[in-house]
This record gives structure tokens, sequence and C-alpha cells, in this order.
């Protein structure tokens, strides 16, 4: 199954949740105008989803329940990453340190999302490091493209999106109570490596394009 949704993901390469993002920004601006109104920032934003994803992976990592809270926590963060990047640029508050923020925040937050993952028994705790390490990786190509004069790249088909879609189905599937197979904690890390890989080449690419 794993193998045929890696080829399926390659296929469709340039596909990513990313695309979906102006439709989902347009549903939120009214919300993130009455934030500007009240005073809220981008940077604060910004910090305080950082904060709420650090706390939630300790917790899943030391508790080992609550998974339920991950799918939902991670579609918040999404329209949360969202909206500070619409108060940044549409509210006048777009700064370096903002620019800082975000990235950093980022690659914390989905290392801390993805960590419970490797305190879980019959998880591998090296293939879940690899993903995390693959995963900051991915955001760094993405990133790279500005200091050689292109664009900050989002492409996929692996992006911040997608990864927070696998994790959100992963931790749906925990908190149904589920079985798990040896095979699948096996193959899920190689496949979100390969995936990364993958996302990195395409990114790399269009940045040099």
């Amino acid at each position: 199954m794993l193998p045929m949704l890696v080829q399926m993901r390659l296929v469709l390469m340039p596909t990513t949740l990313y695309e979906l993002k102006p439709g989902f920004q347009k549903l939120l601006r009214p919300l993130v105008a009455r934030l500007a109104t009240a005073g809220i920032t981008a940077n604060q934003v910004t910090i305080a989803t950082g904060v709420a994803s650090i706390a939630l992976g300790c917790g899943l990592a030391v508790e080992h329940r609550g998974w339920i809270l991950l799918p939902i926590f991670l579609f918040a963060r999404m329209a949360l990453n969202a909206m500070d990047g619409m108060l940044a640029r549409e509210h006048g508050q777009k700064s370096r340190l903002g620019a800082v923020l975000n990235e950093l925040t980022d690659v914390i937050s989905d290392a801390a999302l993805t960590l419970p993952f490797a305190t879980l028994p019959g998880w591998n705790p090296l293939g879940v490091a690899g993903a995390i390490f693959f995963a900051a990786l991915t955001e760094m190509a993405g990133v790279v493209g500005l200091t050689i004069g292109s664009t900050r790249r989002y492409d996929g088909p692996f992006g911040k999106s997608d990864r927070a879609l696998a994790l959100g189905v992963l931790g749906a599937w925990l908190a149904l109570g589920w079985p798990v197979s040896a095979w699948v904690t096996g193959a899920a890390p190689a496949a979100w490596i390969v995936l990364c890989c993958a996302t990195i080449v395409h990114r790399v690419r269009r940045a040099l394009g």
C-alpha cells in the first residue's frame, strides 16, 4: 500500500496541498482583519503557534494518549500559519524578524509534532529521527532559493501541508485505537524520507530554473 502511495505521489509531483492556500486564505481574511484591529501581530501568532506545537508534542511523547488532538491541532496550525502571513503582508507587519521566526518555528514545530512517534512501542526511533531530519532539509531546500536570487519554494510533492496531513492521519488512526503493523511502522518513515527527497530535488530544480 505505502509503495503504491509513494509512486502515485511521485507522479503527481507538482501537486501539493499548498496550492489550496489561496482559497483557504480567502475564508480566513475576515478573521485576520479582526485580529489586526484587535492589535494582534503576525509575530505573536507565529510564536504562539510554535509554543503550542512544542507543548502538544511533549505531551503526546510523555503520555501516549490524546492523539485525536494531533489532527485537530494540525488543521488549526495550518490556519494560524496562513493567518500570520496574511497579517504580515496585508496589514503592514512584514519584518525580517518575522521571516526568521516563521522559518525557525515551522521546522521546530514539525520536529516537535513528529517526535512522539519515536516514543511509541514498535516504532524505530532512528527512522522517526530520519523523517524529522529530511523534513527539515525539505524546508531548507525551500529557503535556499532566496540565497541564489530565486524565490522561496513551496513545491510538493511533500511540503509542510502534505506532511501535516500525513501526521494527522496517523494521529487519527492511533486515536481510533486501530492496530499498526510492524510493516507499517517500518515503511512509514521510509516512505516519508523518499517523498522528502523527491521534494528537495524538485525545489532545488525549480530554484535553479
